[in-house]
């Protein structure tokens, strides 16, 4: 069985299978392993820092002869970093979170693929009316960041699938292995975008402490809270909360987020936990699917295993 979509067709690639572009964890080495091992992978450009985008690019370029993207947040970023990740060529841009419309023409011109990620329908009919070449249907179960008040994987994406069509629409939130590429496929996205899976592989720009608490992390320990955007004094919109693993924070302010954003000594308190080393000095971003990570493998034969499991699945399906 050949999993061939409009968006293997699209790029030249051998797989249905995206990387996430996770800010500062998707580098260099990460993408270009996922593009090697046939998917598409993406550098987490994030805020558009340009001293990492420098260090990292070249590293993705060097690494692979492969389609390779980059992705940033979009109410993060000015015009000024589109540019100057488009000067390394990437086959495509993706922006997430925010209003991409000042940062279409600049790709456009370049020839890139535009990859637009939406939360909800409203985004997802920007997405359409922007030209999107391809569009991210990202439900609430996915690690990191994501819509307040978005809606689940399942009943998401062929919604957009359908409102988007003849777009091609990738499934992003709660996959981690290839039953769930498959399940992604049956439900007509063109393939999947995989974050929390690719977190805890090789490659991955992570602290040692990070994937040990992805790979032994369980599902019902995620929660979605903008509490420690708030301690980290971070600009993310509030619309915006994020999937992470169990933070003592979290349980010291859960549901006093008002109160907490007018506490100054709470932030205090955070970074010094952190310079103490009590905390990681970031959450750990994991989606719905961590249950799943059990180990730390390289992450082309990541891709290549995940795409192996999507074909037994469907070929399982078929014989019922």
């Amino acid at each position: 069985m050949t999993l061939t979509t409009e968006f293997t067709r699209l790029f030249g690639v051998r797989h249905p299978i995206a990387l996430a572009p996770m800010g500062g964890s998707a580098g260099g080495a990460l993408a270009a392993a996922v593009s090697r091992g046939g998917g598409l992978g993406m550098l987490g450009a994030a805020h558009g820092d340009r001293e990492w985008l420098d260090r990292e690019a070249p590293i993705v370029a060097a690494g692979t002869d492969q389609p390779w993207g980059v992705g940033f947040l979009t109410w993060a970023i000015d015009v000024g970093a589109v540019e100057r990740a488009l000067e390394y060529q990437p086959r495509a841009v993706m922006f997430s979170f925010g209003d991409p419309s000042p940062f279409v023409e600049p790709v456009r011109r370049a020839g890139a693929v535009l990859i637009i990620q939406v939360t909800d329908l409203e985004e997802a009919r920007q997405a359409v009316d922007l030209g999107a070449d391809v569009i991210v249907a990202q439900g609430t179960e996915a690690g990191g960041h994501g819509a307040r008040r978005g809606r689940s994987t399942l009943p998401f994406v062929p919604v957009v699938v359908d409102l988007a069509a003849p777009v091609p629409v990738l499934a992003a939130g709660g996959i981690a292995d290839g039953r769930g590429l498959a399940a992604a496929l049956a439900l007509g996205a063109a393939g999947a975008l995989i974050g929390t899976r690719f977190q805890a592989s090789a490659e991955a720009l992570v602290p040692p402490e990070i994937t040990k608490a992805i790979i032994e992390g369980r599902g019902e320990e995620t929660e979605r809270s903008s509490v420690l955007d708030i301690l980290r004094g971070s600009r993310w919109p509030s619309k915006y909360p994020a999937r992470t693993l169990g933070h003592p924070h979290l349980d010291r302010w859960r549901g006093r987020e008002a109160e907490l954003a007018g506490d100054s000594q709470a932030g205090q308190d955070y970074r010094n936990d952190v310079a103490l080393g009590a905390i990681p000095p970031l959450p750990v971003w994991a989606g719905e699917a961590v249950d799943l990570i059990t180990d730390l493998p390289s992450a082309a034969d990541l891709v290549s295993s995940l795409v192996t499991q999507a074909e037994e699945a469907l070929a399982s399906a078929g014989r019922r």
